[in-house]
């Protein structure tokens, strides 16, 4: 979000810099400043991360003092690995992730009673994907709406602002909400193309 005065600024020092640089000098100076901006932008990207890995492991190693369970490297290294990757996975695509990426190996029944036990603390959401289940990590997870392909089972994530607020705005008798999936059904672009080449 940038607001109008921050645009005027950025506008204001742009058209400077045009009147005292050639062309190509003023180009250079755009890119310089513009790359500067990202690095800084992935420099608190990736602390806003670690923050959210941070509290994670806070909120699990909490749980696990409440439940009287114990705190092992697994536990914290399948923590770890599922806020590294970014959206749905299945325990297939962890279990090779952790083998691979992370060097680190565990079994698939410490992976199933892990993410059992994650789901518990509310550190992970379960989905039913027609016929299969694939998780995603819940904290600090904005809230988002999927559409899954009935042919190919692909599933693609999407926001919609008036949405989310139709149903925040929604009165439910006797019940309090505190999150909610929306999944729709239905097929998508390239199965749709071929649906119709079909029946030509």
């Amino acid at each position: 979000f940038v607001d109008n005065n921050e645009q005027r600024y950025v506008k204001d020092i742009n058209y400077q810099l045009r009147e005292f640089l050639s062309p190509q000098q003023f180009e250079e100076e755009w890119i310089r400043r513009n790359l500067s901006n990202r690095k800084i932008l992935l420099m608190e990207s990736g602390k806003m991360e670690e923050n959210i890995k941070d509290k994670a492991k806070q909120i699990l190693t909490d749980y696990l003092q409440k439940n009287g369970h114990r705190k092992t490297p697994e536990r914290y290294a399948i923590l770890d690995t599922i806020y590294t990757i970014k959206g749905h996975f299945d325990i297939d695509m962890l279990y090779s992730y952790m083998a691979e990426k992370e060097k680190f190996r565990v079994s698939r029944a410490t992976l199933y009673n892990t993410i059992i036990l994650l789901i518990d603390a509310g550190l992970v959401i379960k989905h039913q994907f027609g016929n299969t289940s694939q998780y995603e990590r819940s904290y600090n997870n904005e809230t988002h709406h999927h559409m899954i392909c009935t042919s190919c089972g692909k599933v693609s994530e999407f926001e919609d602002e008036t949405l989310k607020q139709a149903i925040a705005d929604t009165k439910l008798k006797g019940f309090h909400a505190s999150h909610y999936s929306l999944y729709i059904y239905g097929l998508c672009n390239k199965c749709m193309a071929a649906k119709r080449k079909k029946s030509k």
